[in-house]
């Protein structure tokens, strides 16, 4: 299986589907084996904790919980639209994304 995933960490992405539709937020972290990201703000679950040690306190945290990349897509900062990015290469040869709206480098 091909793990290349074409969100980023700290892309802003938009969430196309379920309970945050519409929502925007930054990606913290992106795991490429499950083809999951975590995005800032969204997906938020409670997690119910015990304290471990004395002097810690337990409670209810609330906690950003990874969602499935295909459900995001990445916003454009110049344009400000949610686009898929191509790839493209440089005369020099390096690989760029860009936006596929406006042709703007990502």
């Amino acid at each position: 299986m091909n793990n290349k995933m074409s969100i980023k960490k700290d892309d802003t992405v938009v969430v196309l589907s379920g309970k945050d539709k519409g929502k925007r937020g930054t990606v913290l972290e992106v795991m490429p084996a499950t083809r999951k990201v975590v995005v800032e703000g969204v997906n938020v679950v409670s997690r119910h904790t015990k304290p471990r040690k004395q002097g810690d306190e337990g409670g209810i945290l609330k906690k950003s919980a990874p969602m499935y990349a295909s459900k995001v897509m990445r916003v454009c900062p110049k344009c400000d639209k949610p686009t898929r990015p191509a790839s493209i290469v440089k005369a020099d040869g390096t690989k760029v994304r860009v936006c596929k709206k406006c042709s703007a480098e990502i």
